[in-house]
């Protein structure tokens, strides 16, 4: 985390999506002070705004099983350029989705910057769901149920491939954790790739201290850092009403205060995005302002 300085770019995207609002997301959370409460805690913030996104109701659907895929690798392959550059600038990149396709782009800038550097990335990907579905194993065609199988080289190339080369993170430095709900064909592919997954149970029953300590093994093992994917899903709904796909029984707010908590007293985040944040369902911007807090939590923010 050294220099403190952080780059925020914004990915409204909602194509991934099947529930529309998700493209609202990233104003939610600069409504929410994301800029001025980093700023407090003494970094030196720099906006780059949004990156180019088109508007869903312009663009035909495309392909069934993987809804307006040729649009959604476009602005991932604009977005991976931002995220590169803010790192060569000496900056931790900060996406705000968006649905969570947006880090295919994420990921991909910021794999490609290590790799210049001929080091390795590690991701902790926290989320209810595992994100590793196919075109051949989606029910619903929805690109944002797929861009963990992306980033560890499972899917279509116009995604896997940014940059010609695939996998951008090797999966076994890759933790899930507060997974909960997984579809049937997803499953078997989760079993098949070699991430750690950490489940509400694993929670449930160690606690989130142990389990994110794991977690921060598998991603920082012969890794430069790790990147840091929160899905504001991973949160129960009873906190983070206002989510792309809300699933009961989630992490609790404080195992999500303490979970950043420990991530940030790594000194290993690398870049970090957070998705899936809905005003169109979400209660006075509540969903938005507890991303916030997360984020201040990941990037040093303590009680005392």
């Amino acid at each position: 985390m050294h220099p403190a300085r952080i780059a925020i770019v914004g990915a409204p995207v909602d194509l991934g999506a099947g529930r529309r609002g998700v493209d609202m997301g990233p104003s939610a959370v600069r409504v929410a002070n994301l800029n001025g409460r980093l700023a407090a805690l003494g970094f030196d913030v720099q906006d780059l705004g949004n990156v180019a996104v088109v508007q869903r109701e312009s663009q035909p659907e495309c392909v069934a099983n993987a809804k307006y895929l040729p649009q959604i690798a476009e602005i991932c392959v604009h977005l991976a350029e931002m995220v590169n550059a803010a790192l060569a600038d000496g900056r931790v990149p900060l996406v705000l989705g968006g649905d969570h396709s947006v880090a295919i782009g994420t990921v991909a800038g910021a794999s490609r910057y290590f790799r210049d550097q001929r080091k390795e990335l590690g991701m902790i990907w926290i989320d209810a769901h595992t994100d590793m579905n196919t075109p051949a194993s989606s029910p619903s065609g929805n690109v944002h149920g797929m861009p963990m199988a992306c980033c560890i080289g499972i899917g279509p190339r116009e995604l896997t491939e940014i940059y010609g080369y695939s996998p951008k993170i090797d999966p076994t430095r890759v933790a899930l954790v507060g997974i909960r709900s997984v579809d049937e064909k997803e499953r078997i592919l989760v079993q098949a790739a070699g991430v750690h997954v950490f489940t509400m149970r694993d929670i449930d029953e160690r606690g989130m201290r142990a389990v994110i300590n794991d977690a921060i093994a598998v991603a920082c093992a012969e890794t430069a850092g790790f990147h840091v994917s929160l899905d504001m899903d991973a949160v129960d709904p009873r906190e983070a009403p206002g989510v792309g796909t809300p699933v009961r029984g989630g992490i609790t707010y404080r195992e999500a205060h303490l979970a950043m908590e420990i991530l940030g007293d790594t000194g290993k985040i690398a870049s970090m995005e957070v998705v899936e944040v809905n005003p169109v369902i979400d209660e006075a911007n509540r969903t938005a302002i507890l991303a916030v807090e997360l984020v201040c939590s990941a990037m040093g923010k303590r009680i005392l």
